[in-house]
């Protein structure tokens, strides 16, 4: 299964998107970005379907406004800390732009709640969501992030939150970076270490 079936599956399913925040502490990672460009292989692919994904890569979906906020929103559910680059090191932004072309469905959705989100900004702070202060962007995600906790009055934005949540797991972990960051190690022949002392 290629990358972009891994993708289109585990976005279709969402049934364990937030399930890895928490990684194992492992030794000697590093941060490593990933090229949207490279993410799928064009050399097993028939050529109607190389067409297609090079459509798709040429394409431009978001304006730059918009995707100033798709880089700013994976930044706060996936930061960079001591072990790995944040979700904007993974090229997530891109990869973002690439699922909402390719699966349009997802276009009315993430561009409904970028207008939302820079409602509720402009309303609390006179600016969009992409110019106001750190401390300011998290007020307002703090009302979206935990769905069990938000107001009635907040449900658009609930929906956008998780959308943009699985969107952005499913890219960081399944980058280089993200596996590097969970320490997964594959599969080896005649090995077998069991899970890490430290999980």
């Amino acid at each position: 299964m290629d990358r972009l079936k891994t993708i289109k599956a585990l976005l279709i399913g969402s049934a364990s998107a937030t399930v890895l925040m928490e990684s194992c502490n492992t030794k000697n990672k590093q941060t490593v970005s990933v090229d949207v460009n490279k993410l799928l292989d064009e050399n097993d692919r028939i050529p109607e379907g190389k067409e297609v994904n090079k459509k798709l890569r040429a394409d431009t979906f978001f304006t730059k406004e918009e995707m100033a906020t798709i880089v700013i929103l994976p930044d706060i559910i996936v930061p960079k800390d001591s072990i790995s680059g944040s979700a904007s090191y993974a090229k997530v932004a891109d990869l973002i732009e690439f699922i909402v072309k390719d699966m349009p469905q997802h276009q009315i959705p993430v561009i409904g709640g970028l207008r939302w989100l820079d409602l509720q900004s402009l309303n609390r702070f006179e600016k969009p969501f992409a110019a106001i202060i750190e401390q300011q962007r998290l007020q307002i995600i703090d009302e979206i992030a935990y769905p069990e906790k938000a107001k009635g009055t907040m449900q658009q934005g609930v929906t956008f939150f998780n959308l943009m949540r699985n969107f952005t797991l499913t890219g960081f972990y399944t980058s280089e970076i993200g596996v590097k960051d969970i320490g997964y190690a594959s599969n080896k022949p005649n090995q077998r270490n069991g899970v890490p002392a430290e999980c």
